[in-house]
């Protein structure tokens, strides 16, 4: 296919006429444009540093495509520090239910508000198995959602998956998935996801960087200091969509109602993306982690902001919080000290409930219908 305008000016991009001649391309683009799947012409990014690097005025160029080109070698030296990336998550949940432009950081610590979506009541399972993909949203459980699932899945195996790698055989990335959707929430054991899979280590660890550029699989990263504490590194497995992992792993509402451990992983997923979409329109700047020492405690989200201060977040899948909720918290102020300003356990009851100066149970909704 050679590079195709339409009728907003955008460039679809991946045939001859971009790649053999890319500044030549680049100049018959005018002084803005859209240029669609440009990971499939790598040619264009020394010739767009050029371009950017003769005239610096931001917003140039907005580049799209299915694949995070930072993680792509031969691609993002081309670009480091000249551009910025946007990952292309699904719906967030807060922006179907308030208009609001308060910064995460202090926003999301204010007080509850009501479990609504879009003015209407929501069964939170229901959300969390729907994903927030727009079209997964509007359609009901059942074969419709999941044959929409199949097909993404699909065209990015075969399409996305396939350009970046150069490979024909990609029997082993479904299977690869679905392990993995099983395994949310967990420590990310590459000896033994190689053992479960059958595909050897490097091959494992390929195909995760393929999964991870098409923004498939987005791991949660294990937080370290300086502090002399043992903490374990290995980041935690999580995919891009609740849904999408329910999917995956062969998930169903009357399932969940007998495995509600699972259900508390998924939920779990589900939080993290959340936190990850509201993070990108955030004028504080934090980071996402996950803390776990050797001795196995832990918290299951830390986020820390330029100035090291940490909050701590515990996902619990009950109406009901205790005292022993928290403990994981406490390990995190004795080894941080000043660093730790709260610690918080998301659950899923309606009340907000005070479990000492720095520590409170929130309703998850407060994420989402903030108030103040």
């Amino acid at each position: 296919m050679d590079a195709v305008g339409d009728q907003q000016g955008t460039v679809l991009v991946g045939g001859a006429a971009a790649g053999s001649d890319a500044q030549g391309f680049l100049a018959g683009l005018g002084d803005r444009a859209v240029i669609d799947e440009v990971q499939k012409v790598p040619e264009l990014f020394p010739a767009i540093k050029m371009s950017v690097g003769r005239d610096r005025r931001p917003g140039r160029y907005f580049l799209t495509g299915s694949a995070n080109v930072f993680l792509l070698p031969q691609i993002s030296e081309s670009l480091a520090v000249r551009m910025e990336l946007i990952i292309p998550y699904g719906h967030s949940l807060r922006e179907s239910c308030t208009r609001s432009k308060r910064g995460f950081w202090t926003g999301f610590l204010l007080k509850d508000c009501l479990h609504q979506r879009g003015g209407g009541a929501f069964d939170l399972q229901d959300v969390v198995l729907a994903g927030m993909y727009p079209e997964t949203i509007q359609r009901p459980a059942g074969k419709r959602r999941d044959a929409w699932f199949s097909e993404y899945i699909t065209a990015l195996l075969q399409r996305d998956v396939r350009d970046l790698a150069n490979i024909e055989g990609l029997t082993d990335m479904p299977r690869l998935l679905s392990l993995l959707a099983a395994r949310v929430g967990s420590l990310l054991n590459m000896s033994e996801l190689s053992r479960s899979s059958g595909i050897p280590g490097s091959t494992l660890k390929r195909y995760l960087s393929l999964l991870q550029a098409t923004f498939l699989f987005q791991p949660l990263p294990a937080w370290s200091s300086n502090l002399g504490k043992r903490l374990i590194k290995s980041p935690k497995i999580h995919l891009i969509d609740s849904g999408l992992t329910a999917h995956l792993a062969g998930v169903t509402r009357q399932s969940l109602d007998r495995d509600l451990v699972f259900f508390g992983h998924l939920f779990e997923n589900f939080v993290v993306n959340e936190l990850r979409k509201q993070i990108g329109w955030s004028d504080s700047r934090v980071n996402l982690y996950h803390y776990r020492t050797t001795t196995g405690r832990e918290v299951d989200i830390l986020l820390e902001d330029a100035a090291g201060r940490l909050v701590g977040l515990e996902v619990k899948s009950s109406a009901t919080v205790v005292r022993k909720d928290f403990s994981g918290f406490d390990a995190l102020s004795e080894d941080t000290g000043r660093q730790f300003v709260r610690g918080i356990v998301l659950y899923t009851g309606d009340q907000s409930v005070a479990f000492g100066e720095n520590y409170m149970a929130l309703p998850v909704s407060a994420m989402w219908r903030m108030t103040g």
